[in-house]
C-alpha cells in the first residue's frame, strides 16, 4: 500500500502507542508561549499504523483545563509529522473522525472541509501542525510556527479536538496518553 494512500485512514486507525518521557517547558512550540504563555504538558504519544510511525502528539493544557469539558478550555495540540502527508488527505480524514461524535448536515460538512483543505499543507516528515482551542471562539492552527488559519466556530473546534479528547475517538489509546498528566491534577 503506497503512503499516500494509507494517509486517508491514519487518524482512525487502530495503533500502537508509546508514551514518551516528560519533556520541559521550554520544549513548548514557540508559538503558544505567546498565545497560551501558562500551559504545562498533559501528554504525548507516538501514533503508529501498522508499525509506521504517523506522528508524534503533544497536548498542551492550562491550569483550569478538565477532560471532561475540553472545549470549555484553552489548550493546544501539537502534531509533529514523521511521515508526509496531502493536506487535503489530514482534512477529509479529519471530517470522517468527526462525523463519529455527531450527525452533521451536509452543508456544514462541505464547509468545514473546504476550509480544512484552505488551512492544511502538504506536510513532510519533520512538520508540526499546531491546533488551539479558543473557547467559545473556535481554532487556530499553526504550521511550523506560522499562522495558518483560523476556524472560528466553536462546534467545529469541539469536534476536531473531540477526534483525539473526545470519549467517542476511536483511539482511546492515545487519548488516554495524552490526558495522562491532565488526569492527575
Amino acid at each position: 500500500m503506497k503512503i499516500s494512500a494509507l494517509s486517508g485512514v491514519l487518524i482512525a486507525a487502530s495503533c500502537m502507542l508509546s508514551v514518551q518521557a516528560p519533556v520541559n517547558a521550554q520544549d513548548l512550540p514557540p508559538e503558544l508561549r505567546v498565545k497560551l504563555p501558562v500551559v504545562s504538558l498533559a501528554g504525548q504519544a507516538k501514533l503508529r499504523f501498522f508499525g509506521f510511525a504517523v506522528y508524534q502528539a503533544s497536548l498542551w493544557v492550562s491550569p483550569s483545563f478538565s477532560e471532561s469539558a475540553y472545549e470549555q478550555n484553552s489548550f493546544a495540540l501539537d502534531l509533529a509529522y514523521l511521515r508526509d502527508f496531502k493536506g487535503a488527505d489530514i482534512a477529509t480524514r479529519s471530517l470522517t473522525e468527526m462525523q463519529r461524535q455527531a450527525t452533521l448536515p451536509a452543508e456544514q460538512q462541505t464547509r468545514w472541509e473546504s476550509q480544512m483543505r484552505a488551512i492544511f499543507p502538504d506536510v513532510k516528515a519533520g512538520d508540526r501542525i499546531t491546533g488551539v482551542n479558543q473557547p467559545g471562539v473556535g481554532a487556530a492552527f499553526w504550521h511550523n510556527g506560522r499562522l495558518i488559519g483560523e476556524i472560528r466556530d466553536p462546534v467545529f473546534s469541539r469536534l476536531f479536538f473531540g477526534i483525539w479528547l473526545a470519549t467517542k475517538t476511536s483511539e482511546p489509546a492515545l487519548r488516554l496518553a495524552l490526558l495522562a498528566q491532565a488526569k492527575a491534577k
